[in-house]
């Protein structure tokens, strides 16, 4: 077995004690430098392979003494040397994740005996016991990689970065991904858009989910250029074409040399208490605007915007008593008719009056646009939303939150009726992810308990709808929602808060703590959660036309007859 090993792979230590809390010790047998934290290894013992990574680097002596002493000053190299090899140690402690039954040597009677009694393929599982004293440890290689985290297939399986030290491949499953709401986090300059624009050109190619991007800074949509290098970054419109539907909220609204697909008007009537309510903090409302919005419904139903803001203020007429009375079309007369205090609703009135200015809320907008993004995700294609001028907090907040809302009972509306079968036509609803930058804005303690997203991160996966959040400060989202979060991809962070809140609810988060805080910026993340098999620090893909190449490359062919049939558009 040991003559195996060293065939399959280099050895770079053995181990000497630890357990499952306290992450297996390591003695390394080669120098320091060939190791690095983050690092994923591979320990063979018995019939296991365990996998693990390397959470620390230990400099140990014999005796004290040996490590104070410069021996290298007073005795000749060699034998200073030699003393240093059998004195002087490093230990590597090991984090072991998962584990994987391989059986009795590969060859032999008794594993030919094991492998009838386990005609399926292994699968690595969660670790649940240690390996033995002893048991060499190895760097993992190119097939350890890919047993744990996959292959490229050109599809849903898709190379997100690379191992730190041998540069192998590391994948994601982006059908695994989309099931479970997900976030992307770093500083600023730490390479987070870029990363998200990979995942996203990953799911768009594999056309597996739909994607309603809500685009603050047009960065997804046109080409544009880094910031810091001035190389053209490619937009994902010029790259997919007309799987990409670029939406401009209002009139006018481009996205850069290019002209938007649709623009986007929102129909006032489409407003409703639950939205205005969530800009409190951003209109400034009192606590009365809540009983002043239910009585405005109750009197206009869904045109009780209309017709508040067509009410005029401060207007009045003699009545027959010669008195002078609020006018009929007044707000104070409609407070008084509806038993509502006048001041209050003229305090939101004119509050409400912020929102009446903005071009993209019309009373009868010429075209369903609500209506077409959503028939366009239902059809496979994916949206980016860019607010162009509209890009105030204000605006943010209210659009986004009212299309979602609608998009949240569509989805459940057209789940409900597949799973109820009365009709056959009744499709499966297509998986759709809903992307949201400056997300702490949205979802921070303040709040998420109001907005839609915070719903779509507890309950809406079985809708078929999830979240991909993209933030600086992850800190500020509220906790309830990072909970919730499946798959976690991290660049570097500064702020310790900002760490916990990305390891908040993992396992050995201690350990993985080191890691996130010395990742380099825009070269390094640190892949997370349920939506990978283990985690592991990666050297990012990068953006770039080899990127772009790789991706939409499509000379690999057809490779079965049926699927070459299907090219040549003979069969279904």
């Amino acid at each position: 077995m040991e003559e195996m090993i060293s065939a399959q792979a280099h050895v770079i230590g053995y181990v000497v004690g630890g357990g499952l809390e306290a992450n297996l010790q390591v003695r390394l047998t080669v120098p320091p430098q060939d190791v690095q934290e983050g690092s994923f290894v591979v320990v063979d013992s018995g019939g296991w392979r365990f996998y693990g990574l390397v959470t620390d680097l230990q400099l140990g002596s014999t005796n004290p003494r040996f490590a104070d002493e410069q021996s290298e000053e007073r005795l000749p190299r060699q034998l200073a040397e030699l003393l240093h090899g059998q004195t002087l140690y490093t230990n590597l402690a090991v984090m072991p994740v998962l584990m994987m039954e391989r059986g009795p040597e590969l060859g032999t009677k008794e594993y030919s005996q094991w492998k009838d009694l386990h005609p399926d393929e292994a699968k690595p599982i969660t670790v649940k016991t240690v390996p033995s004293h002893h048991s060499p440890v190895m760097l993992a290689d190119a097939a350890d990689i890919a047993q744990i985290f996959g292959t490229d297939n050109h599809a849903e399986i898709f190379t997100i970065g690379y191992t730190r030290e041998q540069g192998h491949p590391v994948c994601m499953d982006l059908d695994k991904f989309v099931k479970r709401s997900s976030g992307i986090f770093g500083t600023t300059g730490s390479g987070k858009s870029f990363l998200a624009r990979m995942i996203l050109a990953g799911l768009i190619h594999a056309n597996h989910a739909s994607a309603l991007i809500f685009d603050m800074h047009n960065e997804y949509g046109p080409d544009s250029s880094s910031s810091d290098t001035g190389a053209a970054v490619p937009g994902l419109k010029g790259k997919f074409g007309g799987k990409i539907q670029l939406v401009g909220l209002g009139a006018g609204t481009s996205f850069g040399k290019l002209n938007a697909d649709l623009s986007l008007e929102i129909a006032q009537s489409d407003i409703t208490s639950e939205d205005i309510l969530l800009l409190s903090q951003a209109l400034n409302l009192n606590e009365t605007a809540a009983t002043v919005l239910a009585a405005l419904e109750r009197d206009f139903g869904t045109d009780w915007f209309n017709a508040f803001m067509r009410m005029e203020t401060g207007t009045s007429e003699q009545d027959e008593n010669g008195k002078s009375v609020p006018a009929p079309d007044s707000v104070e007369a409609w407070a008084g008719a509806s038993n509502v205090h006048p001041k209050s609703a003229l305090a939101l009135h004119q509050k409400l009056g912020r929102l009446r200015s903005k071009t993209y809320l019309i009373a009868d907008p010429a075209t369903k646009g609500l209506k077409a993004i959503i028939e366009s995700l239902e059809h496979g294609n994916s949206v980016i939303l860019s607010f162009g001028k509209s890009n105030t907090e204000l605006d943010y907040l209210l659009v986004t939150n009212l299309i979602t809302r609608k998009i949240r009972d569509h989805w459940e509306e057209r789940t409900e009726a597949f799973h109820a079968k009365k009709d056959s036509k009744v499709t499966e609803p297509r998986p759709l992810v809903v992307v949201v930058e400056e997300a702490h804005k949205l979802l921070n303690r303040e709040m998420a308990s109001q907005t839609i997203f915070s719903t779509i991160a507890r309950e809406m996966r079985k809708y078929y709808v999830t979240l991909l959040i993209i933030d600086q400060r992850p800190s500020q989202i509220y906790d309830e929602v990072m909970s919730q979060l499946g798959t976690r991809i991290s660049g570097s962070l500064g702020d310790e808060d900002d760490i916990n809140a990305v390891l908040s609810g993992l396992p050995g988060r201690g350990a993985l703590r080191g890691m996130l805080s010395k990742l380099q910026a825009k070269e390094e993340a640190l892949l997370l959660g349920w939506g990978v098999p283990m985690p592991i620090p990666i050297r990012s893909r990068r953006y770039d036309d080899k990127f772009w190449d790789v991706l939409l490359d499509d000379t690999k062919g057809p490779k079965t007859i049926d699927e070459a049939s299907r090219a040549l558009g003979f069969g279904g």
